[in-house]
């Protein structure tokens, strides 16, 4: 016998549960401006990190040469991190996000206008991109030290979820706009085009109230980076959550080998290295979209590390997926990244498909991890935790990077990440099995 159907009001309040939360940009006008001026900007970005990559490819031929894209901003984006979270704890949060706003857009025009000149240089596209990269983290920091104030710590979690909404949509929308700008018109104009969407970043930062840091200020030096250095010596669940991203980041990260992957194995240049960025941001976009249940979450330890596993897992399958394609094909690649022939359509969409597993496990334990850190961390040190939290979130994908092109280029294109995401699996269950006030930790009574 079947149950009877629920009312048609339960059902629609299943369907709001189930939905992404909106309450953030409902309540605070703010936080809604902010949010709406990083989605437009965050498009073009993803933009230029694609065409960036592959320009240099397209320059080097050397996978490893692309790896060094990120690499080169490791060193920036470190020192940017955390003296840009002590000066969020010290400056108006908001002029300091409109400094680095003007720095990141003026790095991106440069890049542009060399382009347009024909004068580019890996040299200089290496520099540029590390300028934007430390702009950038400065600019994340901030942010993410603004949003608990003006939102309720009941609502972070959804704001988690709706930044995460941004990302998913400026990758799938910014690389696949990369893909097919920089085929048919070469990759000035792509530049290009990130140039203007920026506007959007101003119109959000402008817009905002001032922020600046409550409880005692202190100086800005080392003295003051410290103190959150110490802080975070007795914050263990703030720790583990750092630590879990670490592994994921460092050693699950396959972007660098998206360039190779399209010329050499699954065929289709640049228009599949555009899907395969795509393709993460897909499953991050749709998780989002579907998060509204389980933002609600409560112990979010334990859902860290369940996603970060799932996220190693999905990656293991994919170095799987290049591994079998590399073995079995009988005709050639594109040999170019910027030919689009040659594609191996049921390789780039089984690829794709479990990128998409990886990108919405991904998103999926960046909400938590930002929740964590938003709600169980005073405001007086917030600007430097964020600080720190950047020099993880942009620092690991770097080290991956080499990582990932130094072991592709000595064994195979598919060894990095299936070897990489098996570690990661082990690596969080053992976190888990270590560290029980994080798989303790509860939303509601949040604790570092």
């Amino acid at each position: 016998m079947t149950e009877p159907e629920p009312p048609a009001p339960a059902r629609v309040a299943r369907g709001r549960r189930t939905l992404i939360d909106l309450a953030p940009l409902r309540e605070s006008p703010a936080f809604a401006r902010m949010w709406a001026g990083n989605a437009v900007s965050a498009v073009g970005a993803q933009l230029t990190v694609v065409a960036v990559g592959l320009q240099v490819y397209d320059l080097t031929s050397s996978t490893f040469a692309v790896s060094l894209v990120g690499l080169s901003a490791l060193v920036p984006t470190v020192v940017a991190g955390l003296y840009g979270g002590v000066l969020a704890d010290v400056l108006d949060r908001r002029l300091l996000l409109l400094a680095a706003a003007i720095v990141a857009w003026l790095s991106t025009a440069s890049i542009a206008a060399l382009a347009w000149a024909g004068r580019e240089t890996v040299l200089s596209l290496y520099v540029l991109t590390a300028l934007n990269a430390t702009a950038a983290t400065v600019i994340g920091a901030t942010r993410n030290a603004v949003v608990p104030r003006l939102l309720p710590m009941r609502l972070l979690p959804a704001a988690a979820a709706l930044e995460g909404l941004v990302f998913g949509l400026a990758v799938t929308v910014g690389p696949a706009l990369a893909g097919v700008v920089v085929a048919a018109a070469g990759f000035a104009p792509a530049y290009t085009v990130d140039a203007v969407l920026f506007v959007g970043a101003f119109l959000g930062i402008v817009s905002l109230p001032a922020v600046r840091p409550e409880g005692e200020v202190t100086r800005a030096g080392l003295r003051s980076l410290l103190d959150g250095v110490r802080f975070l010596g007795t914050a263990p669940n703030v720790r583990a959550s750092f630590a879990a991203d670490i592994a994921a980041m460092v050693l699950g990260q396959p972007r660098v080998l998206f360039p190779a992957a399209g010329a050499v194995v699954l065929g289709g240049g640049a228009v599949t290295v555009g899907v395969l960025t795509a393709a993460g941001a897909v499953g991050a976009m749709l998780s989002g979209l579907l998060s509204g249940r389980f933002t609600g979450i409560r112990r979010q330890g334990v859902a860290i590390a369940r996603a970060v596993q799932v996220y190693g897992g999905a990656v293991a399958v994919f170095g799987g997926v290049l591994a079998i394609t590399a073995l079995t094909r009988s005709g050639p690649a594109a040999g170019s990244v910027t030919s689009v022939t040659g594609a191996h359509l049921p390789a780039i969409t089984a690829a794709a498909v479990v990128l998409a597993v990886a990108g919405a496990a991904d998103n999926v334990s960046v909400i938590f991890r930002q929740a964590v850190l938003q709600s169980a961390v005073p405001d007086v040190m917030r600007g430097r935790l964020q600080g720190i939290f950047m020099v993880v979130v942009t620092g690991g994908p770097r080290v991956g990077d080499l990582y990932a092109g130094a072991l592709a280029t000595a064994v195979a294109l598919w060894f990095p990440p299936l070897l990489g995401g098996l570690v990661i699996v082990g690596v969080l269950a053992a976190l888990l099995r270590w560290q029980p006030t994080f798989r303790h930790y509860d939303a509601r009574h949040p604790e570092p």
